[in-house]
């Protein structure tokens, strides 16, 4: 089995900073891209950051700037740090991985739980 668990969320003011982390546990031989989403109420989950391959992010262009996505590979644990945060910030963040659980299997898709992010006054 394999588990991402996420944390850090919470209630911010417009402005402020928040940083995520989601730590991967269970038999994981690889883990290869790692990534954030969110999710908005009434809209469909978005990409936000992800680090597809070593050295290489990829930013959704409203976050550009001001968050910034980064890996513990020895703690199996990928962060996104928020900063100037804003309100249509506001959303669920979900922790993504491609993660091979042995030598010999493929990629399998992960999720997280989800950590609520509230930007609000």
């Amino acid at each position: 089995q394999v588990q991402l668990v996420e944390s850090g969320g919470g209630l911010v003011q417009p402005g402020g900073s928040l940083r995520l982390s989601c730590v991967a546990s269970g038999t994981i031989f690889r883990i290869n891209a790692m990534g954030w989403y969110r999710q908005a109420p009434g809209k469909q989950r978005e990409l936000v950051a992800a680090m597809p391959s070593a050295g290489s992010t990829n930013y959704a262009d409203s976050v550009k700037g001001r968050f910034t996505i980064s890996r513990d590979n020895a703690k199996n644990t990928v962060y996104l740090q928020m900063n100037s945060l804003k309100p249509e910030d506001t959303a669920v963040y979900y922790c993504n991985a491609a993660i091979q659980r042995f030598s010999s299997s493929i990629n399998l898709n992960y999720w997280g739980q989800g950590t609520q992010v509230t930007v609000s006054s």
